[in-house]
């Protein structure tokens, strides 16, 4: 299995994770700014969007995709920690806070990151995810992950979140989401990802 990544980048959720379930895997960097592996391969030609994560596995087929590759490796831990078995009203739970982060969250951020967004834009787009961070400060004064215990969510969460720092957006307004970020910034395998991706 391969996972082509840039570091901290939504891939970082599902390299968590594959490493949080144990799945051994093989990291391939994708330079996000010429869209070029290391050995000088168009990355176009191996995801037509030319965006990250994409998830290579053993059959050679090839996924993209966030929020769906974290379901993919949470059903592939053997120990079922990281996504509650189909039909259960916890699997609801955590698929639907990734769906929050995915389309209020994740896609929240796309403004800021292009140089031409006018600075209203920028505001208002600062002003909504200020709102969405309030919502998770407010589950999270109320439990030390998302949905109870460590998730896929949270693998997410913390990826997309930690967007703030590199756009210097403070999120002091939001002890409960800065606690949990560093909660979850000190679990092993994490730990271990950011390592990996020259982050820590």
């Amino acid at each position: 299995m391969k996972l082509y990544y840039s570091p901290g980048a939504c891939s970082m959720a599902v390299h968590i994770a594959l490493r949080e379930a144990g799945i051994p895997v093989d990291l391939v960097l994708v330079d996000l700014a010429t869209h070029k592996l290391a050995d000088g391969t168009d990355y176009y030609t191996i995801s037509p969007c030319g965006y990250v994560p994409l998830l290579e596995l053993d059959d050679g087929s090839r996924h993209t995709e966030a929020s769906a590759l974290l379901q993919y490796v949470g059903d592939l831990d053997p120990t079922g920690a990281l996504l509650p078995r189909a039909g259960t009203r916890e699997r609801l739970e955590t698929v639907g806070w990734l769906a929050f982060i995915a389309t209020e969250i994740h896609k929240g951020f796309s403004p800021l990151w292009r140089s031409d967004t006018p600075a209203s834009v920028k505001e208002t787009t600062i002003a909504a995810l200020n709102r969405r961070f309030a919502d998770l400060d407010a589950r999270l004064a109320k439990s030390e992950t998302l949905t109870g215990k460590f998730s896929v969510a949270d693998a997410y969460a913390f990826t997309v979140v930690g967007w703030s720092r590199l756009l210097s957006m403070s999120l002091a307004s939001f002890p409960n989401l800065e606690a949990y970020l560093g909660r979850i910034a000190a679990r092993p395998k994490v730990v271990e990802a950011l390592k990996a991706e020259g982050l820590a």
